[in-house]
């Protein structure tokens, strides 16, 4: 049984169900029961949808916790955790709902777990509103391991919106504590590359498109560097009909940033490779570390690790302030924002610093 308790609002900032994650992963990381009430009160479809609701579900088996009001549209839920266990476990949203935002509340747990865990998380793998898992593995995974967290991340099976049917597998080991990160320096950029693919019943054609005309917006503002965008027709691996693309670049210090689209009914593949770059661009020109949306994903391991992280971003995200805004309330982590001030730095750079609690694994 929890000691500690803690209500938290989901209707402010963001008010969508990254409040739910963030909450969620911290309370079962610090063994305190936790009450969410006005969950989602501000969009169009209100309250738990079926990716949230299969997320909760899978941290209140991770801790052989208790759930309650735990439904498809319940705007109001208790968790009240117990221990973190290892071992397997599986959630399934039955629709593109996003592995990616499953993981994002899943892994913390699984780091301060009693062992190994493999967690089969099944739903939409490239899905709109939520990290590609090609972003999770390209971009999130590598940038973890400076925290000390290592997992690995199989892709089986690719599930696109609305039938979903993905499968990955994540492999987590956990950690006795986190180490604090620090990028600041940003360094030239030394590398651009991805994936355009298709899948199911449409052309190739598609494929190469996007990837023809990313590179021919990069190119406008990049001019020296190989641009390498490989155009892929997923065949076995994929459930459904997608197109999409995201692209990569990689800076000499390690930072890695990406842009990703995907495609829609009635878009031109070309206006999807064109969308891609821009973000990538707009999220390399503010010479921060950190794209816009690592800046997010970040904030929690920060606010755990054991000492002070600082990291340099572009303009700071409704995200990432919710994220923070969270982070403070269930922890004693103190965040700063401030504005960098040196040579490199323009009127959108930032830099986030915290100065983490110190969670440590009582199973060390």
């Amino acid at each position: 049984m929890a000691a500690t308790s803690y209500e938290i609002d989901g209707s402010v900032m963001e008010g969508g169900g990254q409040i739910l994650r963030v909450s969620a992963a911290l309370s079962c990381i610090q063994g305190a029961s936790i009450k969410i009430n006005k969950i989602r009160a501000g969009r169009s479809t209100p309250g738990l949808r079926p990716q949230h609701l299969s997320g909760l579900e899978l941290v209140r088996d991770m801790t052989g916790g208790n759930l309650e009001g735990a439904m498809v549209g319940s705007t109001e839920i208790s968790l009240t955790p117990s221990k973190i266990k290892g071992g397997n476990h599986i959630a399934d949203t039955q629709t593109a709902g996003s592995v990616g935002l499953l993981l994002q509340v899943s892994l913390p747990c699984a780091l301060f777990a009693d062992g190994p865990s493999e967690l089969c998380l099944k739903g939409g793998t490239n899905a709109e509103m939520a990290p590609q898992i090609d972003y999770t593995v390209k971009v999130f995974k590598p940038i973890m391991e400076k925290f000390g967290v290592h997992f690995d991340c199989d892709v089986k099976m690719r599930g696109y919106y609305p039938k979903g049917g993905g499968e990955v597998v994540v492999k987590v080991n956990p950690v006795k504590e986190l180490s604090p990160i620090s990028m600041t320096e940003r360094g030239n950029i030394t590398k651009i590359y991805g994936r355009a693919f298709v899948a199911g019943v449409l052309p190739f054609k598609l494929a190469k498109d996007m990837s023809t005309s990313a590179v021919r917006t990069i190119r406008k503002e990049i001019k020296d560097l190989y641009i390498n965008i490989q155009s892929l027709q997923e065949k076995d691996k994929a459930c459904g009909n997608g197109n999409g693309i995201i692209i990569i670049a990689e800076s000499s210090t390690g930072c890695i940033f990406a842009g990703s689209s995907l495609g829609k009914k009635g878009v031109y593949a070309d206006k999807v490779g064109m969308e891609a770059a821009e973000m990538l661009l707009r999220n390399i020109r503010h010479n921060g570390c950190a794209d816009e949306f690592l800046q997010d994903q970040l904030i929690m391991f920060m606010a755990l690790a054991n000492g002070t992280s600082r990291i340099r971003t572009g303009p700071i995200t409704l995200h990432t302030q919710t994220a923070i805004h969270v982070a403070e309330q269930l922890t004693k982590a103190k965040f700063v924002v401030t504005k960098a001030e040196d040579e490199h730095s323009n009127s959108d750079t930032y830099i986030i610093e915290c100065q983490g609690v110190g969670a440590t694994n009582p199973n060390f």
